[in-house]
């Protein structure tokens, strides 16, 4: 970790995007600006964990006013050198508990970043903090894995989500506490590198009860951006609750 930057410092930040180029496609990217977009209305957005703009610029491009929180400054650095970043609001901080100017018709929190605060307290903390920045019938959407504990043995802690020759994926669960490790080895101008970082996974109804201390009730909850029913087979959730 670099300079209270958490787990995405300068090294990573670099190379972000090249990394993550599978999120970045428009087959990817454009469902959750539609979702978004819809859910949005006239009003502005707040993106927890703006990162590099993945979400964001294409979201603002469609009209939307997008305000970021994020911990990291080489990530909003990184978003403020594109084509439209420097008409971005970024606020630098943690987004459980730091606040910006202004009330919004929507906040979000997309490819499991909630489960980047480590802490259930961290995530309660999280929906009081978005609540207040809500406008009345405003609305939080989060995007976020199922824990996948069926694919665990009894007894196993380890599962591996990646697996190809220059990259491998290895998540630890810590089942009793509901942590999560993901361990990134990569080969990297042929020396292996490894990257973890940790999580809290979180069950789907754990997040409606922490919506409800917030002031907010759940309004509906898909599998996918497209709508696509939830169900017990359904490996994410994309649900939204309304102040």
């Amino acid at each position: 970790m670099d300079d209270g930057d958490g787990y995405f410092d300068e090294r990573v930040a670099s190379s972000y995007d090249e990394s993550n180029a599978e999120n970045f496609k428009p087959s990817v990217v454009d469902p959750v600006v539609d979702f978004l977009v819809e859910s949005a209305g006239t009003g502005r957005a707040l993106e927890l964990g703006i990162g590099t703009g993945r979400i964001a610029l294409p979201l603002a491009r469609r009209g939307v006013p997008v305000h970021g929180i994020e911990l990291s400054k080489p990530m909003a650095a990184k978003l403020r050198a594109k084509r439209g970043g420097e008409g971005l609001g970024v606020t630098i901080g943690d987004f459980a508990t730091t606040t910006v100017d202004g009330s919004f018709s929507i906040a979000y929190l997309v490819c499991n970043t909630i489960m980047n605060l480590t802490t259930q307290a961290a995530q309660v903390a999280c929906f009081r903090n978005v609540a207040a920045h809500l406008e009345p019938g405003g609305c939080f959407v989060i995007e976020v894995m199922i824990p996948e504990l069926q694919r665990l043995p009894p007894g196993e802690t380890f599962h591996v989500f990646a697996g190809q020759q220059h990259h491998w994926g290895i998540d630890e669960y810590d089942v009793a506490n509901q942590g999560l490790v993901s361990h990134h080895l990569e080969v990297v101008d042929g020396e292996l590198e490894c990257f973890s970082v940790p999580f809290r996974f979180v069950w789907p109804a754990e997040l409606d009860l922490m919506a409800q201390l917030a002031g907010m009730t759940l309004r509906e909850r898909w599998s996918g951006w497209k709508r696509e029913p939830f169900t017990s087979e359904s490996t994410k959730h994309v649900s939204v609750w309304e102040k």
